[in-house]
């Protein structure tokens, strides 16, 4: 079968709850491709007309809000613990240097942390059970989230369906590209955010460092 055959035998249902799915449990700190699951699901709209973008828009807005709330109730029942403890599992995720990015964001920005935390691919499994663990009022945590989510979710999957609707003779005869493309973007975003959080853990650890004593 032909990769555009399959794609369009493919139910509108299923991308609408694997989007909401993956994102949600991203968005609740479990480390999964969100951003690349929502960016391939829209340039499939674009070129497949039985899924609807603003479902599918819905979909994602939906499953991020919900997720980073759970994530906030359980960063806020499990502490500084859930944080060592997720350290051990997901090192590459949760380790020290991570969790001394993530820390230092929300210092600098607050409630703010939580929305800009969205288009920040390692600081958007850490929003709500960071914002947890810091016992962030609740209110605060739920207007940044609502927004962060409708805004990051909704407005990627209206970016890329409105690129691909222009692009779609272009996307139908190499749909993996596409998807190439997505993936790429994905891994870059990881990288460049793994690459600002040693940044951080080097300045955290040079400002915690004892100034050596002086002999007069």
């Amino acid at each position: 079968m032909h990769i555009q055959e399959w794609l369009e035998s493919v139910p509108a249902v299923s991308v609408y709850l694997l989007v909401g799915v993956v994102i949600g449990l991203e968005s609740l700190g479990i480390p999964l491709p969100g951003e690349i699951v929502l960016v391939s699901s829209a340039l499939l709209a674009a070129t497949q007309d039985h899924i609807d973008p603003w479902v599918l828009g819905a979909s994602a807005s939906s499953g991020a809000i919900i997720g980073d709330s759970i994530g906030y109730l359980i960063g806020r029942k499990g502490g500084q613990p859930l944080l060592q403890w997720a350290g051990r599992k997901f090192p590459k995720h949760f380790g020290p240097d991570q969790v001394a990015m993530a820390e230092e964001k929300f210092d600098k920005w607050g409630m703010w942390a939580v929305f800009f935390g969205r288009f920040i691919a390692l600081l958007r499994i850490f929003a709500g059970p960071l914002a947890g663990v810091l016992k962030m009022p609740y209110w605060k945590f739920l207007i940044a989230n609502v927004l962060g989510g409708i805004v990051w979710a909704g407005g990627t999957v209206a970016l890329i369906y409105s690129v691909g609707v222009v692009a779609e003779a272009w996307l139908k005869r190499f749909s993996w590209l596409g998807l190439v493309a997505a993936l790429l973007f994905g891994v870059g975003s990881f990288l460049l955010m793994k690459h600002r959080a040693k940044k951080a853990a080097a300045a955290r650890e040079a400002a915690e460092s004892p100034v050596p004593a002086t002999v007069d």
